[in-house]
């Protein structure tokens, strides 16, 4: 959350001479409400399901880069389809996270004590992220080019071993 997944994925898939594709950006066009209207109206439930059913479609449709939400590891069978396909996961401290995040942009599991929350969904997930990384990339103190730059360097480490 806030790790710069969608403004990294386009500078990848600039530098790839690929498309980009955000699994958030295909539930809020599916249902036509922004995330944060989803989790309010309709729930966590239902916003997991959505993610889901994005995913699934986006790994099945689209070759290029891929930026997942941040809770779509959560789902074992999301995570048993990018078993085998280069995963890269952007990974920043909490300090960087509280002032990216910040209170002033809508993050609806980080409404209340974002530290605090922050840190309770990072013990829930960073296992999970790993679990499915072809390659960690740290992110604290770089900009989005030099994150891009990491992560090509970090894919080709990991496609050549």
């Amino acid at each position: 959350m806030g790790v710069g997944k969608s403004t990294v994925g386009r500078l990848l898939a600039g530098r790839l001479g690929v498309g980009f594709r955000d699994t958030d950006d295909d539930v809020v066009a599916v249902r036509g409400r922004s995330i944060e209207e989803i989790f309010a109206n309709e729930g966590e439930g239902v916003f997991r399901t959505l993610e889901k059913e994005a995913v699934g479609r986006a790994l099945a449709e689209h070759e290029g880069v891929l930026a997942l939400g941040g809770g779509a590891v959560l789902d074992g069978d999301t995570r048993g389809l990018l078993a085998g396909a280069p995963v890269v996961y952007l990974a920043m401290d909490v300090q960087e996270a509280i002032r990216r995040t910040g209170l002033h942009v809508a993050r609806p599991l980080l409404a209340v004590a974002p530290g605090r929350q922050w840190r309770a969904l990072m013990r829930a997930r960073r296992h999970l992220y790993e679990e499915v990384a072809t390659a960690v990339v740290a992110t604290d103190g770089r900009s989005p080019d030099e994150v891009a730059r990491a992560v090509l360097d970090a894919l080709d480490d990991s496609l050549v071993a």
